[in-house]
């Protein structure tokens, strides 16, 4: 049982003990006076200096329980950390609260300005306002960062403590999800056409990224599977997570094959069909527990329902790879040379494989829908984030299906939940400044360094 004692001199005039210690219980919120090295013996006090010392000595215990309280979700007389009136930190102790799970706005963020980007009917003037999506996200991914080196200077020990923690650990892979959207979108609105330079730089990064996720994907799953022990009652979608940079890689594949010369493209192509293999499989097993999860113990905490859309992204994100990887092979490309299996075969395959993906992720978005409509969250998590990036996925999806079908009624219906995902952006946004100006986040027990399933 964790306990927190705090201590200090008594008068040692009075014959009893030279010094107190106050013991909390973080468990049963108990609190006691213990008597120090020597045994306790109840003797008069007199009044004077000697009282004035005690009373010094009660302020001191009271501060201290108020300090430890903040820190550890709770407070003196039990304080509720979603009390409105609760009491105000500093920004200092706010930065030790400032988790991975931060990396789910630039993620988001970026997934926009791709969204914008390949928007079916574009009217003038779209493209720069995604350009201006691209500059704001690289601004946001540095200050995001930023914020979290200092934490990390601030607070030692705070690095390790935020890997191998149960819940918080599992949001380090949205760094490098915001570096894939950064990776694709910088693709889509910086580097020009036929640039030989950058063109071998993209090409660079994005063999890079795919050895340091797959890395991420081995190691992360590895040390959960030895250092922690988790009920199928606590299963979260955010388990998926470590698999999801890596599945990215088909994503990013599927944006660079197109840009890259033929001999450089269909290795691409072919190591973002592996990673893009790789990711949907291990989603496959995740989402058995996760449907089991949903059979034994019901839907999440309402806090935390909108982490279902997590389970949208996986199969949206690799029928977007599917097409695009195949669009990305070179006209020519036929391995045997007798027609049976050329770009043309690939890219109809790659269609139907879609399109049945498609379907997965639709069923999975309506269970999320229905999920968070019958019991909306009330206190801001930055997992609300969830309802925009892999949503985005879904949508990029339904336009690659539409257009390669040629069907206009697909794509308008993209346009339109296009809007609705934008707003949802907007109305998460806004619940973000808000929280972090009236402290409901960044605040003890109110982030993602807590267990809270």
């Amino acid at each position: 049982m964790d306990k927190t004692m705090i201590s200090g001199p008594l008068p040692s005039n009075q014959g009893g003990p030279s010094s107190f210690s106050f013991e909390m219980d973080e468990h049963s919120h108990r609190n006691y006076i213990q008597p120090g090295a020597r045994s306790y013996e109840k003797r008069p006090m007199s009044v004077g200096a000697d009282e004035t010392q005690v009373n010094s000595a009660a302020t001191s215990i009271h501060d201290g329980m108020e300090k430890h309280d903040i820190e550890h979700g709770h407070g003196h007389g039990h304080i509720d950390i979603n009390d409105p009136n609760r009491p105000r930190i500093k920004l200092r102790q706010r930065l030790h609260h400032f988790t991975w799970a931060w990396y789910t706005f630039p993620m988001s963020t970026g997934g926009l300005s791709l969204l914008i980007f390949a928007q079916p009917h574009q009217f003038p003037g779209l493209r720069q306002i995604g350009l201006f999506v691209y500059i704001i996200n690289i601004i946001i991914f540095s200050c995001v960062t930023t914020a979290m080196l200092t934490r990390f200077l601030l607070h030692r020990g705070d690095l390790t403590k935020s890997l191998s923690h149960p819940r918080e650990g599992f949001f380090f892979p949205t760094f490098f999800l915001s570096v894939a959207t950064l990776i694709t979108s910088t693709q889509r609105y910086a580097i020009p056409d036929n640039d030989l330079a950058l063109t071998w730089a993209i090409k660079t990064v994005f063999w890079g990224y795919l050895i340091v996720t797959l890395i991420l994907a081995i190691g992360q799953y590895s040390f959960v599977f030895a250092a922690h022990s988790f009920g199928l009652q606590t299963m979260m979608p955010t388990w998926i997570l470590p698999i999801f940079p890596i599945m990215l890689s088909g994503t990013i594949a599927s944006v660079i094959a197109s840009t890259q010369p033929a001999i450089d493209a269909v290795p691409i192509v072919i190591g973002g069909l592996t990673c893009q293999g790789l990711g949907i499989a291990v989603s496959f097993m995740m989402y058995a527990h996760m449907v089991g999860r949903l059979m034994q113990a019901g839907l999440p905490n309402r806090e935390h329902r909108p982490g279902l859309f997590m389970c949208v992204g996986p199969p949206a994100f690799t029928a977007l790879a599917f097409i695009g990887m195949a669009n990305g092979l070179p006209d020519n490309f036929d391995p045997n040379g007798d027609g049976m299996i050329d770009a043309e075969i690939i890219r109809i395959m790659a269609v139907l494989g879609a399109v049945f993906l498609w379907a997965i992720s639709l069923w999975w978005f309506f269970i999320a829908v229905v999920a968070v409509i019958s019991s909306p969250p009330k206190y801001f998590h930055l997992g609300w984030f969830a309802m925009v990036f892999p949503n985005t996925g879904f949508i990029l999806a339904t336009i690659s299906i539409g257009q390669e079908l040629q069907n206009e009624a697909v794509l308008y219906f993209a346009n339109g939940i296009s809007l609705v995902l934008l707003s949802v952006f907007f109305f998460v946004l806004y619940h973000l400044v808000r929280a972090v100006w009236i402290q409901d986040i960044m605040y003890p027990g109110r982030d993602e360094d807590v267990e809270d399933h």
